[in-house]
């Protein structure tokens, strides 16, 4: 008994060193675990001196502005330093292009309304925030990418008969009130429900009370992923949504950066390792990386 004993003891150690030795955000949970980006020591020697990458590079740190609060994408679990999802990954590569190390970016929350003013303003050097490419945008602020191609999609408990949009006539359906989904799932036949907030539009989904959410599939998936054994994403995208890195425009030369580490992020297997452990804990496949638009 006294063996057993010892033996249970010194596995429980083991596993705590174990665990104490890996690098990471010091939360143990699957979700909070973030794949490992090689950081460029020679960074600086790579570009041009009169560049704004040699600047950043020189520095030793990049401000870069992410969502704290949407699951999968760009979240800050309580307790944590730094955020966690598909876009802070992204984030994550940008700066290791830069010889930057994770600890040494400083994340700044940035909401959807702001993020136009934080480039502007020079608040941030990048936004990666769900972030839609947009020909309206790109004439106030520079937009590299794509990175991730998404839309809106449908939120469901496991086992709904809802399957797609063609499923919604005459369910109750929730969305943001005011949003452009709410609208989208009327044309559709939908009986719309809207509500505050999308934790909201959750909650009545997990209770029952409506049928499905609708909204941007990127941070549906994320809903998803947070709770994979109740929820379902499901159907084909309605609308067809672009998320891009966004950049002050002055500093034209960042696109070709950003598109260059895209796509060593893709070949290196790093943008599908990231997928894989952020949206699609949803138990959505792994997509095709999207292909980059060129920089002006």
């Amino acid at each position: 008994m006294i063996r057993r004993v010892v033996r249970t003891i010194g596995f429980v150690i083991a596993a705590s060193l174990l665990v104490g030795g890996c690098e990471g955000t010091g939360d143990t949970s699957p979700q909070a675990e973030q794949i490992d980006i090689s950081i460029d020591p020679n960074a600086a020697t790579r570009f041009a001196k009169s560049s704004r990458m040699y600047t950043l590079a020189t520095s030793g740190t990049v401000r870069i502005g992410v969502k704290f609060d949407q699951p999968g994408l760009g979240q800050k679990p309580t307790g944590q330093d730094t955020p966690i999802g598909f876009d802070v990954d992204i984030a994550r590569m940008l700066a290791a292009k830069l010889g930057i190390p994770t600890h040494k970016i400083q994340w700044v929350e940035t909401e959807s309304e702001v993020r136009e003013k934080y480039l502007q303003k020079g608040m941030v050097d990048f936004v990666v925030a769900s972030y839609s490419l947009s020909d309206e945008r790109r004439k106030v602020v520079g937009q590299a990418g794509p990175y991730y191609i998404t839309g809106q999609r449908l939120l469901v408990l496991k086992g709904s008969r809802i399957k797609d949009v063609y499923d919604i006539r005459s369910a109750k359906v929730c969305a943001v009130k005011g949003s452009s989904a709410l609208q989208n799932v009327k044309n559709k036949g939908a009986r719309v429900v809207a509500v505050a907030s999308t934790r909201d539009c959750l909650e009545r989904v997990l209770d029952g009370s409506v049928s499905a959410m609708t909204g941007d599939g990127g941070a549906l998936l994320g809903y998803a992923a947070e709770n994979p054994r109740k929820l379902a994403v499901v159907g084909d995208p309605m609308t067809r949504e672009r998320y891009g890195v966004g950049y002050p425009k002055k500093y034209p030369e960042l696109c070709q950066f950003i598109n260059d580490t895209l796509m060593n992020a893709e070949q290196q297997g790093l943008w599908a390792k990231s997928f894989k452990a952020t949206l699609g804990r949803s138990g959505a496949k792994t997509p095709t990386p999207p292909e980059l638009d060129e920089c002006p």
